[in-house]
């Protein structure tokens, strides 16, 4: 029987991170079987996709409850899955909610457990370390302060780099004429960039405002204002809140269209790290159900929800959060990023201290795979 491994990511931004390792582990070794919860990009790179992360991509301590009978049902399947194939070693991908409840399981099955890409731990209090320390076998991690974390609390860990610098670096960007011709956009403006998020809930609670202040910044800038599309997302659920038939709608040119643009409007999440790595100037929004904020808001230890700000450990990029999060909060701050060039620079400049941080020598997911296969060939 083939060697074969399961990897779950229940989202978007590990579902990309995913597709990499999984490229790695099948150059290093082509035979190996790979099952996986993930997404589009990780079935293409050589995985056999067993759940979407689409059909896990809710949100929310209401919305989780929800969807409990869901969640009992896929992880029945995965362990049907792992007995049929007899899956040794699981790669966990963030999503902590279900993977350290999975990872419980899996243990008493006495089933190797890597994390890669670990639960925001220095978010969410210190409660979570004890479930890592018995439910997983190693974390590969990609922020250096998460290695010192760790050791502190003598859980086997690894930094590996974080794979977006990697990505990144090797991203083949189109030239601005080209991807504006390809777009049907007029070079002559500027793009302010909408990222709403790749879930629906969150969407439903941000798009609408950051239209709404777009909108009045579009008026006085002269702008393209384009929406970003996460792939997990019908373009046709964004195209409901869309009442200017100006507005772009845009799949699948992330990157492009972060090189591209002049600003951005990123709900907090992966995509505000990848904006800070590719050097566009940003604001980060967030908002969420009621109850939700209540719960995060007495759990979260932080001061900062954007990664860019945690890493660099000050306030570089603003934050709209909650009920801060409204139309002329926000239009006031990307306007004076707009109308104040010595502001807007400073911005700019700040971000490379991002990239300075996460600077690694090496292949982030490359080295991820290797340690994944000298694991499995120790067993």
């Amino acid at each position: 029987m083939k060697r074969s491994l399961l990897i779950i990511a229940g989202e978007a931004s590990g579902d990309l991170h995913g597709s990499e390792l999984v490229r790695k582990l099948k150059a290093f070794d082509s035979e190996l079987q790979i099952f996986a919860v993930g997404g589009e990009r990780m079935q293409s790179a050589g995985a056999e996709l067993l759940y979407n992360v689409k059909d896990l991509a809710f949100l929310g301590f209401k919305e989780v409850i929800a969807h409990i009978p869901f969640i009992k049902r896929v992880q029945k399947d995965l362990l049907k899955v792992i007995e049929d194939n007899k899956i040794d070693f699981i790669i966990l991908i963030d999503y902590p909610g279900f993977n350290l409840n999975f990872a419980k399981k899996l243990k008493r099955l006495n089933k190797t457990i890597i994390y890669y890409i670990s639960p925001q731990i220095w978010a969410w209090g210190m409660a979570r370390v004890n479930k890592i320390k018995r439910f997983t076998d190693k974390m590969l991690v990609v922020f250096p302060f998460e290695k010192e974390l760790y050791d502190k609390h003598k859980v086997k860990a690894e930094y590996v780099g974080h794979p977006l610098m990697e990505r990144i670096e090797n991203f083949d960007f189109a030239d601005r004429s080209e991807f504006f011709r390809r777009h049907n956009l007029d070079e002559s403006k500027n793009i302010l960039l909408i990222m709403p998020g790749s879930r629906k809930h969150e969407i439903e609670m941000i798009l609408p405002v950051a239209l709404e202040a777009s909108s009045k910044l579009k008026k006085e800038f002269n702008l393209e204002i384009v929406i970003a599309a996460a792939e997990n997302i019908e373009k046709s659920f964004i195209a409901d809140f869309v009442k200017d038939d100006s507005i772009k709608i845009i799949e699948k040119e992330n990157y492009n269209l972060m090189k591209h643009a002049t600003f951005g409007i990123i709900k907090s999440g992966t995509s505000s790290l990848e904006a800070a790595i590719i050097g566009l100037p940003i604001v980060v929004v967030y908002k969420t159900s009621a109850l939700t904020y209540f719960i995060g808001k007495n759990l979260v230890k932080l001061n900062s929800i954007a990664m860019p700000n945690i890493i660099v450990k000050k306030k570089i990029i603003e934050e709209f959060v909650q009920k801060d999060f409204n139309v002329n909060g926000l239009y006031s701050s990307v306007k004076k990023y707009l109308t104040d060039k010595g502001e807007y620079e400073k911005l700019r400049s700040s971000l490379k201290e991002v990239k300075e941080i996460l600077a690694f020598d090496g292949s982030p997911s490359e080295r991820s795979a290797e340690i994944i296969l000298a694991m499995m060939n120790e067993a």
